[in-house]
Order: structure tokens, then sequence, then C-alpha cells
């Protein structure tokens, strides 16, 4: 049997600690309602960071992640909170076995200000559309 993996770990600031208390809240109130709506878990887990407490550290749940609960998350904090700026992460898509489609990831940046996506990469979709669109070299 194979095993599917979406990792990430990062760090989102939410201004102080008492705005971190009320993510974790936010967050809660997130899993609680993906479980009643679409019978699926949130997939990652917050905590305040350690080294920060105005910092949430966003991890996925033992490599099942879903970034797109993350970008909703940060997204529902900056409007909370009205946080702004630029924020992103990454992840890595991987498997327990070789698989040839089974590795890549990805990438977001948003504008915490505006609520907005402001750019996104997935590696495995870049490699397939390279390949196609690749020129080849005449052998000389």
């Amino acid at each position: 049997m194979v095993d599917y993996f979406t990792q990430f770990s990062c760090v989102l600031d939410v201004g102080d600690a008492d705005n971190a208390a009320a993510a974790l809240a936010i967050h809660a109130q997130m899993a609680i309602d993906l479980e009643a709506d679409d019978d699926i878990a949130i997939g990652f887990v917050a905590a305040v960071s350690s080294d920060e407490p105005s910092s949430l550290w966003l991890t996925d749940d033992d490599g099942h992640g879903e970034p797109e609960h993350v970008v909703a998350f940060a997204l529902r904090c900056a409007q909370a909170f009205n946080l702004s700026g630029r924020w992103g992460f990454v992840w890595a898509l991987t498997c327990s076995r070789p698989r040839l489609d089974a590795y890549g990831g990805g990438g977001r940046v948003l504008d915490l200000g505006s609520r907005k996506s402001l750019a996104w990469t997935d590696c495995s979709q870049w490699l397939a559309d390279q390949l196609v669109a690749a020129v080849p070299r005449e052998e000389s």
C-alpha cells in the first residue's frame, strides 16, 4: 500500500498574544464547520509559537495537510485581526513508495491587507507545462 503526504510548516504572525489565542478559536471553529459541512478534517494543526507568542505555527497533520485550508485560515485571521502585508508558505508532496506522479509541491503568496492571493505555483504542473513547451534542440 502506498501513502501520499502533503507536508508543510510555517508561521503566521497575528499581531499579539490575545490575537493568537483568538486565532486558535478560529481554527477550532473551522475544524467544526468542515467536519459538519463536508465531513473532512481541517488538514493542519495550529499552535502558538514557543518563540513568539504573537505567532501561530501551522503544520500538516502528520503528513496529511491541506494547503487550501491554511489559505482560508490565514485570510480569516487577516480579516479578524486587520492584518496587512504579504504572507506565504510552501508545501511538499511526497509518497511512502516510489511513484511517478507522487512528488511535487507548491507555494502560495497572499496579500493579507486586500485578502487576495497574489501568486501560486504547483511544481508538478510546472514540470508538465515545461515538458510540453520545450522545443527540442537540433543536434549537429
